[in-house]
């Protein structure tokens, strides 16, 4: 098999590892705190692991951000993003399989918590703009920690704290996507489990991400062009 292939059937592995573990507390009760905890678990375990093969990214908008900063070419992010989608598929039918049903998946809803009581119009420029800034500050400690060797030996840790935190910030109001692929996958599936809520919404679970994710490493184009003209 082909270092490429390694790298994706890496990212499919990561991927389905991240929506058992992370969806399926979700899913299973584990409460916002016990969420949030699993996917930052998740990810600490996945960077340590597959993460030593394809950098780790198990999810689209984080491949976005390094495709952006040219740490992966545009073909191989074609290939990560189908990767990811597949490999968080197969972890939404995993975890419906064990639960006995899809009526209950994790799906994103621009109407969950706080914003069940507002109007249409409010909810989904509030879980819009939620879902951008968390997946901005989320991508922008993924590209700190990776620009540098030095931070090789901490890096899952911090990049599991970082999606802990955003967790811990949306859950209660749009379940947390910052990953598109999560996101689709728990959306086809409730749909297949009759609720077509989040399958009617996953626009703002798709684009608000990657919005996110590109403004991130945009800015980090700056930061970077900013700490060479002071080195130089």
């Amino acid at each position: 098999m082909s270092d490429s292939w390694k790298k994706y059937l890496a990212e499919f592995i990561g991927t389905f590892i991240l929506v058992v573990i992370g969806v399926g507390a979700a899913v299973a009760g584990a409460g916002y705190v016990g969420t949030a905890l699993a996917f930052g678990m998740a990810i600490i375990i996945l960077a340590y692991s597959v993460g030593r093969i394809s950098g780790g990214h198990v999810n689209p908008a984080v491949s976005l951000a390094m495709a952006i900063r040219g740490d992966i070419s545009w073909k191989d992010f074609c290939f990560y993003c189908l990767f990811q989608v597949l490999g968080a598929l197969c972890g939404s039918a995993t975890i419906g399989a064990i639960r006995g049903g899809y009526d209950v998946t994790g799906a994103n809803v621009a109407e969950a918590g706080y914003l069940a009581n507002t109007s249409e119009g409010i909810r989904y420029l509030c879980a819009f703009v939620m879902e951008f800034v968390l997946t901005l500050l989320f991508v922008l400690a993924v590209l700190g920690v990776t620009a540098d060797n030095k931070f090789n030996q901490v890096g899952g840790l911090v990049i599991g704290f970082a999606l802990c935190g955003a967790h811990l910030v949306g859950d209660g109001i749009t379940n947390t996507s910052v990953n598109p692929a999560r996101s689709l996958s728990a959306a086809v599936f409730a749909a297949i489990g009759g609720n077509m809520t989040g399958l009617s919404e996953i626009w703002v679970f798709l684009l608000a991400p990657l919005a996110g994710a590109a403004v991130a490493a945009f800015l980090w184009k700056i930061f970077q062009n900013k700490n060479a003209a002071n080195v130089a």
